[in-house]
């Protein structure tokens, strides 16, 4: 108590001193904002009174970014070609776009304090530049990611960031000017002229052919086969006109697509557009969600697809598709011990698929162990599944049995307006004649991302190919007991979510942009207990790997595995860096020590990977 007294004493003591230093302080602090108002050749500045710091502050920088547009308006040419009668009220759109970035680049005084305070907000004319710089090099991020989806035939995601970065490069001041340098030939792109250029390119080498139909009710479900340059595409989204309207976007992947048509509708002429825009993957963005929902959309003719001709020749069209699925398939084949023998194992899916056709899952019962049963129920219920063409079975050799890849699937979600196909793998039990699990295979580029690590033992890949096959299936699936399995009792788990509200203070947090990230450390128990409720919160949850880089530690089997993830569920969406770091020394039992997500690359240290890691 006699201490407690003391400190009111002394409260009370240096209160009079401290009122008088704020009196000082708010003195200064004016004499501060009177020299940067007569310097309006160097300074521009917002200035605005409020109840509280938050609400002052927020109103200052309104005023400082009305400002900043004045003096920079005649800038933005891109947007001024494209509209110039309703170029001033789409270029004030833009500018608030830019607000949060502008807030990380000012100065501030504070003068008073709540709940009357006042807050001047104000920067240098030379600055004003900066506050553009993290968009350009957002833009030059994404052309630098559709390049490199380009080369892998990864077609969804090249056309998603080309068009992203020519949304934004419409949003800059120099978009009209900004460059890029090819790194293979020195020669430098005008982005404005060039990234129009790489789009309708990617769709004029788009070539799609008609495959096989199956009446289902009152519905043919067509198989469509897509090529780019004459290679099967590891992916690409489209829609297609069903005799009525236009389809929810469907995704293709390793060259395989449906569509499914009324019975009355005439399959040989159906018309496709290319999917491009990605309005609702922009979601995972802030700052590219504002841009978008600001700028009308660039249309591009060239997304206009039509069947190929030889379609109307089913034969010869059949040909070529299973010409070109063969030749995809070749490029991992010398990697698989495939069977010889296989009737036993093609009698079996040829069950399981009339089941699926039929929606008869009983009769294949006795097929699967319990754990492969109910994976199997809940993938035919994952979306309205349907069989995607014909299954070009593969059956691969394991030391503890036989995989089967794969039987294509498409999933739809009606309440979502989205669909997709995933290739299913089963594997058979030594016996033949058990299934006891179930997965949706990586795509053709991922698989050859690990096959092709010669140096590696063929068993640590294969794992490898299975716990991120695994991986990716518990979280469609909503496998939370597996899920719980594989990550270890002391794991370290960093969990990053963007937010579309500022995050609480007691959050580690990091604001690039207009984008904030809250990272938070997470033990086991609370990663798996919040995993739960967004399983239980969502429709689907869909994972698609873009990249995957691996790198062994030095001894055992310890993997760092650095995958570009795109999440989507019915509520959230995202897109980052995904570090796992995972023991296969036990290939039954995988254990997951380390799970990092980054949205971007940190500028000081990069990405999370083995190195950050002793051993």
């Amino acid at each position: 108590m006699r201490i407690v007294l003391l400190l009111i004493m002394l409260i009370y003591s240096v209160s009079p001193a401290m009122a008088q230093l704020k009196k000082a302080d708010d003195k200064q602090a004016q004499e501060r904002i009177a020299q940067i108002k007569k310097q309006g050749d160097v300074y521009l500045w917002g200035e605005a009174q409020g109840k509280t710091l938050n609400v002052a502050d927020r109103d200052a920088l309104a005023d400082l970014i009305g400002q900043i547009s004045t003096s920079i308006q005649s800038d933005f040419t891109l947007i001024r070609n494209e509209d110039p009668n309703g170029y001033s009220e789409t270029y004030k759109g833009v500018i608030k776009t830019y607000s949060q970035a502008t807030l990380s680049n000012t100065e501030r005084v504070v003068v008073g304090k709540e709940p009357k305070v006042t807050v001047f907000r104000y920067i240098k004319r030379t600055e004003i530049a900066k506050i553009f710089v993290s968009r350009k090099n957002k833009i030059i991020g994404f052309v630098e990611s559709a390049i490199r989806a380009e080369k892998k035939l990864q077609m969804a995601d090249a056309l998603r960031y080309y068009y992203w970065a020519q949304t934004l490069l419409r949003s800059h001041p120099d978009g009209a000017t900004i460059k890029m340098t090819n790194e293979e030939s020195g020669e430098q792109y005008l982005l404005a002229s060039w990234i129009p250029e790489q789009i309708n390119n990617i769709f004029n080498n788009i070539r799609v052919m008609k495959g096989d139909s199956k009446v289902d009710g009152n519905f043919r479900q067509v198989e469509l086969f897509f090529t780019y340059k004459k290679e099967p595409v590891s992916n690409f989204d489209f829609t297609y006109w069903d005799g009525q309207d236009w389809s929810n976007i469907t995704s293709a992947k390793d060259g395989r697509g449906v569509a499914e048509l009324p019975t009355i509708a005439d399959e040989n002429k159906m018309d496709l557009k290319g999917e491009y825009i990605f309005v609702g993957e922009a979601t995972i963005d802030t700052e590219l969600k504002d841009v978008m929902e600001t700028l009308e959309p660039v249309p591009y003719k060239s997304s206009n697809l039509q069947l190929s001709s030889v379609s109307a020749k089913p034969k010869q069209a059949q040909k070529e598709i299973q010409k070109a699925q063969e030749k995809t398939a070749a490029r991992t084949e010398p990697f698989f011990d495939y069977v010889k023998d296989d009737a036993e194992y093609k009698n079996i899916m040829a069950e399981i698929e009339r089941s699926i056709v039929n929606r008869s899952y009983d009769d294949v019962r006795q097929y699967f162990d319990s754990e492969g049963w109910d994976m199997f129920t809940k993938l035919v219920n994952y979306g309205r599944a349907r069989i995607c063409g014909t299954p070009n079975y593969r059956f691969a050799k394991t030391d503890d049995g036989v995989i089967c890849r794969s039987m294509p699937l498409a999933f739809y979600f009606p309440n979502n307006n989205c669909s997709f196909v995933e290739d299913v793998v089963f594997e058979f039990a030594p016996d033949a004649k058990i299934v006891h699990s179930l997965s949706f295979g990586l795509a053709q580029t991922a698989l050859e991302g690990i096959t092709g690590k010669t140096q590696w033992s063929e068993a640590s890949r294969l794992t490898l190919i299975r716990f991120l096959e695994n991986y990716k299936t518990a979280y469609a699936l909503k496998r939370i007991d597996y899920i719980s399995s594989i990550f270890a009792d002391d794991a370290l788990i960093i969990v990053g979510n963007v937010l579309k509200k500022q995050p609480v203070q007691d959050a580690i947090t990091i604001e690039p942009d207009k984008q904030v990230v809250r990272y938070t450390k997470q033990t086991k128990e609370q990663y798996i207990k919040n995993l739960s409720v967004c399983f239980q919160s969502n429709e689907f949850i869909n994972l698609r790997f873009a990249d995957n880089e691996i790198r062994k530690a030095g001894s055992g089997e310890i993997y760092g595995i650095q995958i570009k993830q795109d999440y989507f569920s019915s509520n959230y969406g995202d897109t980052g860096y995904l570090f796992l770091m995972v023991d296969l020394n036990d290939r039954e039992r995988p254990v997951i020590h380390v799970r990092a997500w980054q949205p971007e690359k940190d500028p000081d240290f990069g990405l999370i990977d083995l190195s950050s890691f002793t051993f």
